[in-house]
């Protein structure tokens, strides 16, 4: 396919439709982008779920455990929304050999954007229960609920409405940094475009793999909008 390819490339004329939006060059790598595309959508889709868990779990260690857990909270997730998340990801995959502990390209990505994406879900989440209305913990209190009651039956239910739209730009922007996992040798979207376009001499494949991030997020976008726009009405 790589001859294929090249041949196809070299062959035509170099304007700007042979040389960014060669047809034929983009049939030939489209399997290479959708098996790359598969793989970034199992990777956002594991580290959106794990980072909200780790998120809410982080936010309730932070406002209602005892001090020293609120303090390991506190720090975790200043210390990952600071860090950048290519440096960790690079830490994770690249230094972790060092000390006996190799993980995979697929695992070391979903670990980094997990942790990153729980430490921003644990602030929006935060933020979220602070604005239940304390009387509604004290309704609560008053009918007797204990603490796994109240914030299942009455907290929680209504806090994760209010997180709703930001928790799905977070979501959003995890689902984006999947593409830095191609430092990682891992055969994301990006990776397998930025092969098919060294096979090809062509940066067609990687014209074709903006236009696939953008179908798949757009629809997201649009969806967040939808939801701030509903919640503003209430």
């Amino acid at each position: 396919m790589a001859a294929q390819l090249i041949t196809k490339a070299m062959g035509n004329e170099l304007d700007i439709f042979n040389t960014f939006l060669n047809w034929p060059v983009f049939v030939d790598a489209l399997p290479m982008l959708l098996k790359g595309l598969w793989i970034t959508i199992k990777l956002g889709a594991l580290s959106i779920v794990l980072g909200l868990i780790g998120g809410l779990m982080l936010a309730l260690c932070r406002l209602y455990g005892p001090t020293y857990i609120r303090g390991i909270a506190i720090a975790f997730i200043d210390v990952f929304r600071a860090i950048p998340l290519l440096v960790l990801l690079i830490v994770i995959y690249y230094a972790l050999p060092f000390i006996g502990v190799r993980l995979t390209s697929f695992t070391a990505a979903t670990l980094a954007l997990t942790i990153v994406s729980s430490a921003y879900a644990a602030e929006i989440f935060r933020s979220g229960i602070e604005a239940v209305p304390k009387g509604q913990f004290e309704a609560a209190r008053a009918l007797g609920l204990n603490y796994f009651w109240l914030m299942g039956d009455v907290v929680l239910p209504q806090a994760i409405k209010i997180v709703i739209p930001p928790i799905t730009s977070n979501s959003i922007n995890v689902l984006k940094d999947t593409a830095l996992a191609s430092v990682v040798a891992m055969p994301d979207l990006l990776k397998q475009a930025t092969q098919a376009q060294a096979l090809a001499a062509n940066p067609t494949p990687l014209i074709g793999a903006a236009v696939i991030y953008i179908l798949l997020l757009l629809p997201l976008v649009r969806l967040v909008a939808v939801f701030e726009k509903r919640f503003a009405e209430r």
